[in-house]
């Protein structure tokens, strides 16, 4: 069985750019435009790994990561931040919320995909 990714990215060329070398890497792939529309798709489905940017529209990557740790069934799934943020107070931000790693875009999709079998494991 397949491992399930949720990628969450307010920017379509980034959510093409992850489907593409997610599947690509076997992976089944959800996809959501926000941390709203991400916790609608977790209502329907419980990935393995979510991976989610920080700077997005309606609720940002933080509120994301802490309604998913809030959430009993979901409080496990590894979160990886996929952003363009490199400041050291925002990634200390997302781990106080419950991110398991960070990743900076431009991403490698090979370091990536080997990131994502790491926590999925």
């Amino acid at each position: 069985m397949s491992t399930t990714v949720l990628t969450v990215d307010d920017s379509r060329a980034m959510r093409d750019m992850l489907r593409h070398s997610l599947v690509a890497a076997g992976f089944r792939v959800l996809q959501a435009e926000d941390g709203m529309h991400g916790l609608e798709v977790l209502a329907q489905e419980t990935p393995d790994v979510i991976v989610t940017d920080i700077n997005m529209p309606r609720m940002d990557g933080f509120g994301f990561i802490e309604a998913v740790r809030k959430d009993e069934a979901r409080r496990a799934v590894p979160v990886l931040v996929l952003t363009t943020e490199v400041d050291a107070a925002k990634k200390q931000r997302a781990r106080a919320a419950g991110a398991t790693g960070w990743i900076v875009k431009p991403f490698d999709p090979v370091k990536l995909v080997e990131a994502i079998r790491r926590v999925a494991a």
